[in-house]
């Protein structure tokens, strides 16, 4: 028996020793979780908005809407939005420190809200939708008030900063609609972000920070000027001048290797190597976008035809076309110039700053 109880020792140590270094050992369910995951918790107004930044960042465990604050046991998302249980609409975050730092989370939750606002956020008014930093730790509370600090003498914004740092003291999870809103209902979400003023403003705020904007997912087009110093012939001719390039003549069009497929002008992304077939036509043929967001379809009558133009949202390029022939249950078929895209490999996502993707494009989501 004490043998037995040295080996199950051993091999407990051996976990943590392991999960400590690769951060990426122990389950987010299992009782030594709390060994390599902390918890942050923030609000930032309505929390279907402060999800998706968050669970894009790699380190982070589950991102998990619900309210805090207040002194209403388990109370309900109609008796929150009264705005009568003190509560604040919240996202609480697990995240792995070894691989995002709490300064990080920070830096994030600035970039996503408007933090001079004390009476809401955008068009949601009222204290439940107030910003707050709810702190677990000391650490936290002393790296949370130092971040405050630094934006206010920042000069960024004209008034100052209203959110607060506040205790933790108890976290109610909302109901379950509620959980990850903007991957079941995409559509109505992106309208809500942009109707409510909250993605204008991040836009606007942000607009001298590209890189910034890239990483919350904000993507832009340059100027003719640059697209014509960047763009190469073929590029320009595509993406610009909706023309099309010679059919197995092109640099993706039998390409295998994994990896994401991001606008040659915008660098937004497009497609997924996991959704590419070999169609026959030479030229790069998927069965889905990777973010229907950034996929606009056209009526394009051009040649006698009547057929679906794909374009990119925010880089506003000529992609190719949409067709019905395509393989499994939804038939799509998007046939893509390879000189609208440019191909992120699968090595290099991380560092680009299309790590979110990885998951989608390995399977393990």
């Amino acid at each position: 028996m004490q043998t037995k109880n040295k080996i199950t020792l051993s091999i407990v140590f051996s976990l943590i020793l392991l999960g400590s270094i690769t951060g990426q050992i122990v389950s987010r369910n299992s009782p030594l979780a709390a060994t390599y995951y902390k918890t942050a918790t923030f609000a930032g107004g309505c929390f279907w908005c402060m999800e998706a930044p968050f669970e894009a960042l790699d380190g982070v465990v589950e991102v998990i809407s619900g309210y805090s604050g207040g002194s209403v046991s388990s109370p309900t998302y109609k008796q929150v939005t009264s705005g009568l249980t003190g509560h604040l609409e919240v996202v609480q975050v697990s995240y792995n420190p070894q691989k995002v730092s709490y300064e990080t989370l920070l830096k994030v939750f600035w970039q996503n809200i408007d933090p001079t606002d004390g009476g809401g956020q955008f068009v949601d008014r009222g204290s439940q939708y107030q910003t707050a930093i709810f702190f677990h730790t000391d650490e936290q509370a002393k790296l949370a008030r130092a971040s405050k600090s630094k934006l206010d003498a920042s000069g960024k914004f004209k008034k100052r900063v209203a959110t607060e740092v506040i205790r933790f003291q108890q976290f109610w999870p909302a109901e379950d609609y509620h959980q990850d809103y903007y991957r079941k209902n995409a559509k109505y979400y992106n309208r809500y972000k942009v109707g409510s003023g909250r993605d204008g403003y991040i836009k606007k705020t942000w607009q001298d920070d590209k890189e910034a904007l890239k990483k919350l997912g904000y993507f832009s087009k340059p100027s003719q000027t640059e697209l014509k110093a960047t763009l190469n012939r073929m590029e320009y001719k595509v993406t610009q001048e909706c023309g099309t390039e010679p059919a197995f003549s092109n640099a993706y069009w039998d390409n295998k290797e994994a990896g994401i497929y991001v606008d040659v002008v915008s660098g937004e992304p497009l497609f997924s190597s996991k959704d590419k077939f070999k169609s026959g036509t030479g030229w790069p043929s998927f069965t889905r976008s990777i973010e229907d967001k950034n996929i606009v379809e056209v009526d394009d009558k051009s040649f006698s035809m009547v057929r679906t133009e794909v374009r990119s949202k925010s880089g506003d390029s000529h992609l190719g076309h949409l067709f019905d022939d395509g393989p499994g249950p939804e038939g799509m078929r998007y046939c893509i110039n390879s000189a609208s895209l440019r191909f992120i490999p699968l090595a290099s996502m991380e560092l680009e700053g299309y790590g979110k993707y990885i998951d989608q494009i390995t399977g393990n989501k």
